[in-house]
């Protein structure tokens, strides 16, 4: 059991713990010790499928699919950036795991020959309640490339973490992602490719929705990805000072 793993399960239970595992990765452990895994990148498959060094991974792989057996997976959308299609059937071989995927994801699962008996194929407006925590599909803009794709509003512990997904910014939506309270915590994009938010869209949307916190995400596992942390942090203590973020470190846990 490598550290990161250990760091996961010796999680201290009555508490919530958010752990950063690169990309749009996150590990969410409630405090019944459920563990909920979102986006999680594990593997290299994007630069063997794009064929293109821009796509290498360069962020270090913190565990592999068997080191940790996860409670429920969120997949937003079927890039396989999000949804790993070389460690998703490996996470679902646990005939515990529940995965809530966007609809275009189905296309993967069938070819992969994975079992659909724990796949839930979810939209944006649509909700489920599940052990301790309350998940909330909300709108994103990831362009025709997914437009399946769904951001997520996750209740858990009296906590309200809002996931943006890969979106562009749409300011005039700020009262849909708000609909289930004030955030505590918002997790966005700046790496400002492929349509998602850059480090000013980011900005911008937490400074509409005024969160407790903000963290930057969707940088720095691929060189031809973008995202410009430096960029994020000058932005934000020029523009909106009052306004609390901060950046995560591959591996890193917080307890919120």
């Amino acid at each position: 059991m490598n550290d990161f793993v250990t760091n996961v399960m010796s999680a201290r239970l009555g508490e919530t713990h958010l752990f950063y595992v690169g990309q749009a990765g996150y590990i969410i452990k409630n405090k019944y010790g459920k563990l909920l895994g979102i986006d999680l990148y594990l593997s290299e498959c994007v630069e063997r499928i794009e064929g293109n060094i821009g796509f290498k991974r360069m962020l270090p792989k913190l565990f592999g699919a068997f080191d940790i057996e996860f409670d429920y997976l969120i997949t937003t959308h079927a890039h396989v950036d999000h949804f790993d299609i070389d460690s998703i059937p490996l996470l679902m071989s646990n005939p515990n795991t529940k995965l809530f995927a966007s609809t275009r994801c189905r296309e993967e699962v069938l070819r992969l020959q994975m079992k659909e008996s724990n796949v839930h194929y979810v939209k944006a407006g649509q909700s489920v309640s599940l052990d301790g925590f309350d998940l909330h599909f909300v709108s994103c803009d990831h362009s025709d490339a997914a437009p399946d794709a769904f951001g997520v509003v996750i209740s858990v512990d009296g906590k309200i973490i809002y996931m943006a997904g890969d979106t562009c910014l749409h300011l005039e939506k700020a009262e849909e992602y708000m609909a289930f309270g004030e955030i505590d915590m918002l997790i966005a994009p700046i790496n400002g490719a492929f349509g998602n938010l850059n480090e000013q869209d980011c900005a911008d949307l937490s400074n509409a929705l005024q969160p407790k916190i903000t963290i930057p995400s969707h940088y720095g596992m691929f060189p031809c990805h973008g995202g410009n942390p430096g960029k994020f942090y000058h932005i934000m203590k020029e523009q909106y000072p009052n306004n609390n973020f901060m950046f995560m470190t591959v591996g890193e846990r917080i307890t919120i």
